[in-house]
């Protein structure tokens, strides 16, 4: 199927790792002009050397001075911002709501919707200055259902939906498009960092914890990434401030 990606910029952050070197690997396919951003210098470098001609810049998404001057720079570089692949999440803080410490829920809010939002701020004053523009946000089956042990986590995919409905409402008239993709849990580093906590998760027996109920089985990166070059591609040109859920069915348990 030709998506019509030849020759877009793409940006996609922490595309070094897990779905986002996914989908930084695919756009590279399809002959986009990609840059990945991540803060993980050495994973940047083996990404580097993996995608050939794919741009690389460090980038904390916490920050608003970087994230104005990566964007800025992504910009001037290339001449515009086609696609923004809005995918840096970490979890963390495994527990009870009342034992979640406060350093961990400041940490999973900071990365996951305050990063989002300065994300899209600066890509949208680009887009919008272009009146072209599409941006996919990676949010979470955890943005549609209750998730014990993890509620800051979900509270924060949760937010990157209400950022993406938002979004997609005020930019329309410029034909601008704004979605996202839920995954479920997928073989990625922080699937497996959070595999590794199960340990001592005192939800362990949660429907949530299980595997999903397509083929008993988790994700791949790959998968997710196919949905967000199809959500990238013009094969979705109506599509705006959707969610496509790719979960294995965990969602409609």
């Amino acid at each position: 199927m030709e998506l019509g990606l030849r020759d877009r910029v793409v940006t996609i952050t922490g595309g070094a790792s897990g779905i986002g070197l996914a989908a930084a690997r695919a756009f590279a396919t399809e002959g986009a002009r990609v840059t990945v951003l991540d803060r993980d210098r050495d994973a940047l470098a083996q990404a580097a050397a993996e995608l050939d001609g794919v741009a690389t810049h460090e980038l904390d998404v916490t920050s608003a001075e970087q994230v104005d001057a990566a964007f800025d720079a992504v910009a001037a570089r290339e001449g515009r911002i086609d696609v923004a692949v809005n995918n840096a999440g970490i979890s963390r803080g495994l527990a009870w709501m009342h034992e979640v410490d406060e350093a961990d829920y400041d940490a999973v809010l900071a990365v996951n919707l305050k990063g989002v939002w300065l994300c899209m701020r600066a890509e949208l004053r680009h887009m919008y200055a272009q009146k072209a523009g599409v941006i996919v946000n990676t949010a979470s089956a955890a943005s549609l259902v209750g998730t014990p042990g993890v509620a800051h986590y979900a509270a924060s995919k949760f937010g990157v939906l209400g950022l993406t409905k938002s979004a997609a409402l005020e930019y329309a008239p410029l034909g601008i498009r704004v979605n996202a993709v839920a995954p479920g849990t997928i073989d990625t580093p922080m699937g497996k960092g959070f595999a590794r906590d199960r340990r001592a998760d005192p939800f362990a027996d949660a429907i949530v914890r299980q595997q999903h109920p397509l083929q008993q089985r988790i994700g791949r990166s790959e998968e997710i990434a196919d949905a967000i070059l199809y959500l990238a591609s013009e094969r979705s040109s109506f599509a705006s401030g959707s969610t496509l859920v790719v979960d294995g069915a965990f969602t409609a348990q």
